[in-house]
This record gives structure tokens, sequence and C-alpha cells, in this order.
């Protein structure tokens, strides 16, 4: 039976090394190379009969993926070249081009967004936050974000027993207690350093996907930055949790505390914005799927 008419192997740039050639009929066929690894090759086959393999005869023409015979190599530059795998189309057509991501409507408003608190951390935050870091210590800030921290217990604890976490509860309990008292007011994390206790990060918007309520839409949100629909529920739940908002209950005052509290975060992280957005083609595409990633596995705990 004549299962091929045809195979075109184009362009070989750099070295070839080949460990192993592993077929879609799930056969392997090891070939050693003495070469070194690196290159970048690119090949496509193209079978003559395709129902003689089993794929559907209308399937896709010969300038498509499927069309050249519905297998083909795929590698990168990064890859390792021991082990080329050609594998039929179906095997891989939605693995990376359908990859889960937010729904984002509001994508050109989100945008605009997104310039607004780009322009707000270069011109604002980063030179008060860059004068900050040179004022204060680095160990002194530590301790403010412990302090902001430790105040924000009842947060935590609160969507650790919602979400059934009876211990991340007791944790968090614990925590409180030493870090208040030993800890002197939680500027020290003193449950941690001695009993290696955690905190236990969980939010209403947790809760909620934790119920299986999902993202909703993107949304931008200018000085605040990327959420989405059900964390900016979960944000108004977790207002009416977090003590700051009881102690500090005048407007003004509990926005110049929140403020400061923002600038001492943003001081202890100067840099990680800047990269990502070096290494970002689409920073804004960049930040949107982070978060959103960055949710969903945190949710998945």
């Amino acid at each position: 039976m004549k299962f091929f008419g045809r195979i075109l192997i184009f362009a070989l740039l750099g070295s070839l090394p080949f460990g192993t050639l592993s077929w879609a009929a799930g056969m392997t066929a090891p070939m050693e190379s003495s070469g070194p690894r690196g290159g970048f090759l690119v090949a496509a086959v193209a079978f003559q009969d395709l129902t003689e393999l089993g794929y559907p005869a209308e399937q896709g023409t010969r300038s498509s993926p499927e069309g050249i015979g519905g297998s083909l190599v795929r590698l990168s530059q990064n890859e390792d070249l021991d082990t080329i795998r050609i594998r039929p189309a179906e095997d891989w057509s939605g693995e990376e081009t359908q990859k889960a991501t937010i729904s984002d409507p509001l994508e050109p408003l989100n945008r605009a967004f997104f310039a607004f608190n780009d322009k707000l951390y270069f011109w604002v935050l980063k030179p008060v936050a860059t004068g900050y870091e040179t004022v204060v210590p680095e160990p002194l800030r530590v301790s403010v974000d412990n302090f902001f921290s430790n105040i924000r217990m009842p947060v935590r604890a609160i969507n650790c027993l919602l979400q059934g976490k009876i211990q991340g509860f007791g944790t968090e309990i614990a925590r409180f207690v030493l870090n208040s008292t030993v800890g002197i007011f939680g500027f020290g994390d003193f449950a941690k350093v001695v009993f290696s206790m955690e905190k236990q990060e969980e939010d209403f918007g947790q809760t909620l996907g934790k119920y299986g309520l999902g993202p909703g839409i993107y949304i931008n949100w200018p000085f605040k930055g990327p959420s989405s629909l059900r964390d900016s529920i979960g944000d108004v739940g977790d207002g009416f949790l977090n003590p700051l908002d009881y102690i500090v209950d005048d407007v003004v005052y509990n926005v110049a505390v929140r403020g400061y509290d923002r600038l001492n975060i943003v001081s202890l992280s100067l840099g990680e914005y800047e990269a990502m957005k070096k290494a970002a083609l689409d920073p804004y595409i960049s930040m949107r799927d982070a978060y959103f990633q960055y949710r969903k596995n945190k949710i998945k705990r």
C-alpha cells in the first residue's frame, strides 16, 4: 500500500542534531549525532494519499498545516533537539492557539486606563518611591509592610473560613496574636521567623472563584490596575472586613494611609514592572494574561 507520495524537507539553518524521530503512528527511531545542540529546523511533510492514513479526504489544503499531511515538526530554538515529534494535526491544533484567557470586551477602555497607570507609575510613583527607598532602609520598609499586612488579618482569616480552610483560619489567628504581641504590633513577622507560619493569601475574589464563579470580564482600573468583574466584587466584600476602614474612618486620612501603604509596597518592588515591560511584545496583553493566570492558580490552591 502506498502511504507516501512525497516528502519535502526545507530549510536547514545551523546544525542538525537529531536524537529521536517520534512518528504519529507511535514508532520511534533513534538517530545518533555528534554535532552540537542548537540550530533551527523547519520541516514539512506532505502525504499524497491522506485517506490511506485515516485522514478525511476533505481535510485542509496544502497551504495549511492540515493540508501538508496533517503532521509537521514542531520545535523552537529553546527546545531540546534530541527529540523531534511529528504528530497528527488533531493532537496539537488547539494546544497552543486556544490557550485559556479572560474575556476583554472593554479592551479600548482598559488600554486607556493601562496607559494612565503606566504614566502614573513612571511620572509619580516611581520617582517618589525611589526617593523614599533612598531615605528609609529596607528593613524598616519591610516592617511597615508587615504592620499593614497584620491589620488585614480578618480579610484572610474570614475567607479561609468561607472556603473551609480551617487550618488556614487557625494559622491566621495564631499569626495575628503572635505578631501583635511578640512582634510588636505586627511590625515583626515573629510567627513566620520562629514558627514558619506562612501568611494565608486569601480574599473574597478567591472565595467566589472556589464556589465556581468565573472571572467575568477583565477590568483595568485606574490607580488600582488589573482586576476582573469577580475580583472587583471581591474587593468590595473585603472592604467590609478590613479594620483599616474602621480605624481610619475619615476619607481624607484613609486615602492618605492607603497611599502610603501603596508607596511602601512599590518601593519594595522597584524594577519588576520595568522588567515586564521590557520583556513583553505587548505589555498590556502580558499584564492581562499574567493576572488571569495568577488568580487562576491562587484559586486552585
